[in-house]
């Protein structure tokens, strides 16, 4: 009976296992080739796509080609992603240490519940307030309309802190503790034994973190499109309306016809998203395998 229960409890869980791999591979399958039609059946050069910064599918340009340009959208995903990054991990790996390492009573007590509210929040909520405080500020401050790379950085950085902390506070609490009590021992202050310690034994799992909010912030759609602009042009300034990958694809998607090519690039620029998500997948898992202990 013990022996049919468990062989029922493995095909049950393969079966599981194999739905889900399954439908990956169909997910990418269906983006993949609706995505490289652009570049297959309506004769879109790859460079040009790739590198273009004029977007107007609709139209075309001298040689007859099509307005296909997606770096606006690329440099606007990739400057709003490593910025959100940038000002987002420092905080996120202080607010973990005191979390830890500084007061871990009042980090469980107080700050873990926050954090864990904040990861819950919809990302509608955390657009409409950069829509009525953000940018409004950002228009006081230096003008123009307010909307830019530098409004859908702070949204950005807002959302994907409570993760980065989350996941940082993770890696320090798995940093054994006879790690710390070796290096008090051989007289090391508190603040070298974090730095040189703890840290640095834990920096596999703070990078991971870092990779997981990029990975969160460069998928980002909503909250992003309603500070941003929306204006399929090349950023020059952190000030002045851009745009990004899923905010055009959220704007259009729904104004275009399957099997044109206005309906192809849009996805081609999702296949653009998928490929930077499984790039994400990748190096987490690179990260993994070098183990957070050494």
């Amino acid at each position: 009976m013990k022996k049919n229960l468990e062989q029922l409890g493995k095909f049950i869980s393969f079966i599981c296992v194999a739905t889900m791999a399954v439908g990956a591979l169909v997910i990418i399958y269906f983006v993949a080739s609706k995505g490289l039609a652009t570049f297959f059946v309506n004769k879109v050069s790859i460079w040009s796509f790739l590198s273009g910064q004029d977007w107007q599918p609709s139209k075309l340009d001298g040689g007859g080609h099509p307005l296909v340009g997606a770096l606006p959208m690329i440099a606007g995903s990739f400057g709003v992603t490593l910025l959100a990054a940038l000002i987002a991990t420092p905080l996120a790996i202080g607010a973990a240490i005191f979390m830890v390492e500084i007061s871990p009573k009042f980090g469980k007590r107080v700050l873990q519940p926050v954090i864990e509210l904040l990861i819950g929040i919809p990302s509608v909520v955390y657009g409409l307030i950069g829509l009525t405080i953000i940018v409004p500020v950002m228009r006081h401050w230096f003008g123009g309309t307010g909307f830019g790379i530098a409004a859908g950085t702070v949204v950005l950085t807002v959302m994907i802190l409570p993760t980065v902390t989350s996941l940082a506070v993770d890696a320090i609490t798995a940093v054994p503790r006879h790690y710390r009590e070796a290096s008090l021992a051989l007289g090391a202050t508190r603040w070298q034994t974090i730095s040189g310690v703890v840290l640095k034994s834990a920096r596999s799992g703070l990078l991971t973190a870092l990779v997981f909010g990029m990975a969160r912030a460069f998928g980002e759609a909503l909250a992003v499109q309603m500070v941003i602009g929306n204006a399929a042009i090349m950023p020059t300034s952190l000030v002045e309306p851009a745009s990004t990958l899923t905010s055009i694809l959220t704007m259009s998607m729904g104004n275009t016809i399957p099997g044109q090519l206005e309906n192809n690039v849009l996805w081609s620029l999702a296949l653009v998203l998928l490929l930077m998500s499984l790039f994400f997948i990748i190096v987490v898992r690179l990260i993994g395998k070098r183990g957070s202990i050494k």
